[in-house]
């Protein structure tokens, strides 16, 4: 390919990163109306029961996966403004000013209603879009003993994605341990090897501490509730 052509973003490559975005597109559409599906089938009390989401209750998950969508940028930046620039004290307060003002079905309909919303955080792009997604979902299934199981092209996308600095920024220390899935080719670090499912060891590289019993290994503790 010319140096004219890929400045201009044209030819084959161009192509096939285009297709690749707009398959994480679709396959970011698909996980908001389908999680929306779950939420909705949730019994009341299951909204008040925690999630893996440190701190949050199910309620909590659910109002924070909208927020991109119903908070314009002058009023995303305010909010930030009055947590004084941290923005997890800005979305732990968001969601949960959101928990008490949205019922179940509001928060459902957000979801459901803003599946195609083209809204991305604010570093990793669609990727991280998609990511966010398929946690915070896995936050609320996983906590509530749900078995849905996250399609298998989603979690490839995001566990190929797995880097070191995303690690650290999660705070997950992985240190004389590898993680290894016991559904899908993927492996992640050195070390003694500690086997689950993709999707739990997703949750893994995100920082989340997982039910007993559901992962494998010496070092599995690490990772896991007491």
């Amino acid at each position: 390919m010319s140096d004219a052509r890929a400045a201009a973003g044209t030819g084959p490559g161009a192509d096939l990163a285009a297709d690749f975005g707009a398959g994480v597109r679709a396959a970011v559409a698909a996980e908001r109306r389908e999680l929306a599906e779950v939420f909705e089938s949730l019994p009341v009390g299951d909204w008040g029961a925690p999630s893996l989401c440190e701190g949050w209750r199910v309620r909590e998950v659910v109002a924070h996966m909208s927020t991109g969508f119903r908070l314009s940028l002058p009023r995303m930046l305010g909010e930030m403004v009055r947590a004084r620039g941290n923005l997890h004290r800005m979305t732990d307060r968001v969601a949960r000013r959101d928990a008490a003002a949205y019922s179940p079905d509001q928060l459902c309909g957000f979801l459901r209603d803003n599946a195609d919303h083209p809204w991305t955080p604010p570093v990793g792009g669609v990727v991280a879009a998609l990511a966010h997604d398929v946690v915070h979902g896995l936050d609320v299934t996983v906590a509530l003993g749900l078995e849905r199981k996250v399609p298998e092209d989603r979690l490839s996308v995001l566990l190929d994605a797995v880097r070191p600095r995303d690690l650290r920024f999660f705070g997950v220390d992985l240190t004389g341990v590898r993680l290894v899935a016991d559904d899908l080719a993927w492996s992640c670090g050195h070390g003694d090897a500690v086997s689950g499912s993709a999707q739990d060891l997703l949750l893994v590289t995100f920082g989340r501490r997982l039910p007993p019993g559901r992962l494998h290994g010496g070092p599995s503790s690490r990772f896991t509730t007491r």
